[in-house]
């Protein structure tokens, strides 16, 4: 059902439209899945099941949240987001770009360089506009696979992150080494190699803590695991860096 609403959805309303108005749509849903099985840590609602996205992904048919993001919120609001905060969040969900946006007392800058997600700013991630020592928290989830020279981003994460300050860090990642390959470039080949047509390399964990670790940040690969309630996967990986 989720699905089928989604085509109809995206095809009669473009998407500008459908960005803004999202929620009052998404409310149609609430009566098909109202429950008191699971719930979503970000929207607060009670659900009977999550919604079913491609690759069996569990998602949260009332704000769109993956289980990803439903981790993130659960990071950020239990142990990350403090009073008075400046917080920086590169090409962010929907779902937390509107959470984060509602919170009081953080200085909350959100980036899109594409401009394809909900951002108020357009900051290159290898070139951030701002002065050393800026922000407290940053949030990089799914972007240094995008990014050819990541190891210049990687820098300018450490230069704009205040001393004591942390940054979250994920990517899909595979076991063993990084894969890279700077002849890989076309959308067919980057997706044969490294699953989407506009990734650049596959990380392992332990090789993206290695550069983050080169650029002077202590790190922690955290190994998360399942909550049916909440819909959140076995064995996700987050890097928590501090500067």
């Amino acid at each position: 059902m989720y699905q089928q609403f989604k085509r109809i959805i995206k095809t009669i309303i473009p998407q500008k439209i459908l960005f803004e108005q999202e929620e009052n749509l998404r409310r149609v849903l609430l009566p098909f899945y109202k429950g008191n099985d699971h719930t979503c840590v970000i929207c607060e609602t009670n659900l009977s099941i999550f919604a079913e996205a491609e690759y069996g992904t569990l998602l949260c048919p009332i704000c769109g949240s993956l289980p990803r993001t439903r981790r993130l919120w659960k990071l950020l609001s239990e142990e990350f987001l403090k009073n008075g905060i400046s917080v920086l969040d590169f090409s962010p969900s929907r779902s937390i770009y509107r959470k984060l946006k509602k919170v009081e007392n953080i200085h909350y800058f959100s980036s899109d360089f594409e401009n394809e997600f909900l951002a108020d700013y357009r900051f290159d991630i290898t070139k951030i506009e701002k002065t050393d020592n800026t922000f407290d928290l940053i949030i990089c989830y799914h972007i240094l696979e995008h990014i050819v020279d990541d190891v210049s981003a990687i820098s300018e994460l450490y230069r704009v992150l205040k001393p004591g300050g942390h940054i979250l860090v994920q990517t899909p990642f595979r076991e063993g080494n990084i894969y890279e390959d700077s002849s890989i470039v076309t959308e067919i080949d980057r997706e044969k190699f490294f699953g989407q047509n506009d990734h650049v390399r596959i990380y392992s964990a332990n090789g993206l803590q290695e550069r983050l670790e080169n650029s002077g940040f202590i790190t922690q690969i955290r190994t998360l695991k399942k909550d049916r309630y909440l819909g959140l996967v076995e064995n996700e990986r987050v890097i928590v860096c501090t500067k």
